[in-house]
């Protein structure tokens, strides 16, 4: 009868751990919201737009200096505009600053220009910014297909929001027993 062979404690070297990465900045950093738009708005469709903008706007927007409370976007001849944006100037620019109140260009694919257009002009829609953010280092605007609320549709959405809050504290003192 054969001896048994012992059994090898040796076992093959594993893999190391991977090294912890450092913190990594989040994708998305949000400069300016329009907090209001949804109070005031209906909002239909959301886009992504790349925003054309000068050195010191860029600067200004990493300060976090931007409001778009009262902007909307102007189709032209030329395509999609951001008016009344406001970016206040950038401090150290000195005499290459910007204006900030300018227009500044929306850079959209065609068919979402011709398609937001067409709308704006047939049914009444409006386009409203409703937040300014950068995304990997790119100014970045997210605009949304609005139609006005009137008096009525805003005042249905205060009593459903509360009904919802006093349902959601009910429920939360209703566990705490």
């Amino acid at each position: 009868m054969p001896k048994p062979v012992p059994q090898s404690t040796h076992r093959p070297a594993q893999k190391p751990a991977p090294k912890a990465k450092k913190a990594e900045k989040p994708a998305e950093q949000i400069v300016a919201q329009n907090r209001a738009a949804g109070y005031n708005y209906h909002l239909l469709e959301r886009f992504e737009a790349g925003l054309a903008l000068r050195g010191t706007e860029v600067k200004a927007l990493r300060e976090g200096k931007a409001n778009i409370r009262d902007a909307y976007v102007d189709f032209k001849p030329d395509g999609p505009w951001l008016v009344n944006a406001h970016i206040a100037q950038y401090m150290p620019g000195g005499p290459w600053n910007h204006e900030p109140l300018g227009a500044r260009k929306l850079l959209l694919h065609k068919n979402e220009i011709y398609k937001l257009a067409g709308r704006t002009q047939a049914k009444g829609l409006t386009v409203i910014p409703t937040k300014i953010y950068f995304r990997n280092g790119i100014a970045k605007v997210e605009i949304a297909l609005a139609q006005g609320k009137k008096v009525w549709d805003r005042r249905q959405d205060e009593r459903t929001k509360e009904a919802r809050r006093e349902a959601e504290e009910a429920m939360y003192r209703n566990r705490r027993r």
